[in-house]
């Protein structure tokens, strides 16, 4: 079966799963969503970065878009700083009877627990109304933190705890709105971004501590959220950005999940522009790494290392995008509403060994 995919934004995960849906032989691509005037006209392989002609063209026209009746949106679009906006956009995809996966909102993955049921409901008031599935996923939040540490857990005979961290050098992403307005990388310390506002770490990856604990049928007291920020001990350069002396350069942070006084799931995060930065914070498996840490018998600790041509920036991306195009025709079969993780069946690489 043929699933004819919509290509929602070619920003850097954009552009990657553009590529992941061209490589599909079970997808077809019939459109492209842009909000810039100087891409629309332009053909998909040249927005992918692929030296290829799809003969499928950009466009800043959306209805048109939705009139295509798509079986499936791949909706990139950033969200980070215009949340309702992205949430009304996809209850117009789903209102329209159009299936979507899509990279944002993150706290979508798993919402239960973290939003109001008032805030959830009209999503899947328009899934169902449309009669169509949303699936909110990519490698964190996502694969990286909810099926490889559920994976692991099959192997336990007790388990204490759980960590999944992302331990990475940030000065190659290639994105300056997250590092500098979202997570305040070159601010004054004191000086507190978007990111680290109260209940922010929280709302946006709780819902990976509640989506653990649903799967491992754990009842939490509470979810919080700790952060340290370290500055910068001399002038650091990221691609054009200079990080002065004495701002923020590197950013720990964790959201637990709480029982009994325990934190026994833990999402943490600790970024640094510089390898040399906060040596006594946990260290990477090579330049970057997703790691998965259980307590317990038998104790286990799973690092990831990924690379896209050397860089391990370019690789999340990657692994964002082609886990969400991976899962197209699963989120297109599944039942209608909001979808997670766990209602999914085992999504592959399908047809893409060359």
């Amino acid at each position: 079966m043929t699933y004819r995919v919509v290509q929602w934004s070619t920003g850097n995960v954009g552009r990657r799963t553009l590529r992941s849906i061209i490589a599909r032989p079970e997808l077809e691509l019939v459109g492209v969503w842009v909000s810039s005037a100087a891409k629309e006209g332009k053909d998909a392989g040249e927005l992918a970065g692929l030296d290829i002609d799809t003969g499928v063209t950009a466009t800043t026209d959306a209805a048109a878009l939705l009139a295509l009746k798509p079986d499936c949106i791949v909706h990139t679009a950033m969200a980070d700083d215009r949340l309702a906006e992205a949430v009304e956009d996809l209850k117009t995809f789903l209102r329209a009877g159009i299936n979507v996966v899509s990279s944002s909102p993150v706290f979508l993955q798993f919402p239960y627990g973290t939003l109001p049921d008032e805030a959830i409901a009209p999503i899947t008031e328009a899934a169902e109304a449309g009669g169509a599935s949303l699936w909110v996923n990519g490698i964190d939040p996502g694969w990286a933190n909810d099926w490889l540490p559920l994976l692991l857990s099959s192997g336990s005979e007790r388990i204490d705890a759980i960590v999944c961290s992302e331990i990475m050098d940030y000065s190659t992403y290639d994105n300056p709105k997250v590092l500098f307005d979202i997570m305040g990388f070159g601010r004054d310390l004191e000086d507190l971004p978007l990111l680290l506002q109260p209940g922010i770490l929280t709302l946006a990856w709780g819902s990976v501590i509640r989506q653990l604990a649903a799967a491992l049928d754990i009842q939490l007291d509470s979810v919080t959220q700790h952060f340290e920020r370290l500055p910068a001990p001399e002038p650091i350069q990221v691609g054009a950005h200079t990080i002065a002396e004495g701002t923020a350069a590197a950013l720990r942070f964790q959201v637990h999940g709480v029982r009994d006084g325990r934190e026994i799931l833990t999402l943490e995060h600790v970024t640094r522009l510089h390898p040399d930065l906060a040596p006594d914070w946990p260290q990477p498996a090579g330049k970057g790494c997703y790691r998965v840490e259980i307590k317990g018998e038998p104790d286990y600790t799973l690092d990831l290392q990924l690379y896209s041509n050397g860089d391990h920036a370019e690789a999340g991306i990657v692994g964002t995008a082609a886990r969400l195009v991976s899962a197209v025709p699963a989120v297109v079969q599944a039942r209608n509403g909001l979808l997670t993780a766990m209602d999914l069946p085992l999504t592959t690489g399908r047809g893409l060994v060359s």
